[in-house]
């Protein structure tokens, strides 16, 4: 039997079904934020840590889910921060220069054994980890998991504006990247 969110949120609510219901959340969403992490981090082995991470905050806060936005975003938005927070901390303790990231986040993906794409979608990826974090995040939540820039403002909490200038600025800077590489 499948649940909508609001179903979900109530049986939530009563201590006997919580644990029960989490774990249809969890059913729900997993391999979406799944994906959706991967894309920011690159290394499966890193993704699976930051889900563990966002569904731990996502149990301790899940009582005091206000519903002023829906659930699936809430998710996102927890997934997208804690994704992030990774990554601060990962240049944090490896001492990454400020300029490096691109680097290694596309070593990270030449030494990802779970990586099966051809010379082309190799290309995109470097290309896609050439980008700000900013912009990664929009450009993979417009493209590849085809958001409308509505869901991205909500999750991201930056205007719709601003997004559409995060999403061209970074299709100009992978067009670049593929036509010099």
């Amino acid at each position: 039997m499948k649940y909508n969110d609001k179903e979900l949120l109530a049986q939530f609510k009563k201590k006997d079904t919580r644990e029960w219901v989490f774990n249809l959340i969890i059913k729900k969403y997993q391999e979406k934020i799944y994906w959706h992490i991967r894309k920011i981090v690159i290394s499966h082995e890193d993704a699976d840590d930051v889900i563990q991470n966002t569904f731990i905050k996502v149990w301790k806060n899940l009582d005091n889910f206000r519903e002023d936005a829906q659930l699936f975003t809430w998710l996102y938005r927890i997934a997208t921060n804690e994704a992030l927070s990774f990554l601060k901390q990962q240049k944090k303790n490896m001492l990454i220069p400020f300029g490096d990231n691109e680097r290694h986040l596309y070593n990270t993906l030449e030494s990802d054994i779970y990586f099966s794409g051809n010379e082309i979608q190799k290309k995109l990826q470097q290309a896609i980890c050439s980008l700000p974090d900013k912009q990664r995040i929009v450009f993979t939540m417009r493209y590849f998991e085809e958001m409308k820039y509505e869901e991205i403002s909500e999750i991201l909490k930056t205007s719709v504006g601003s997004l559409k200038a995060s999403y061209h600025h970074a299709v100009n800077k992978i067009e670049n990247f593929l036509k010099e590489n």
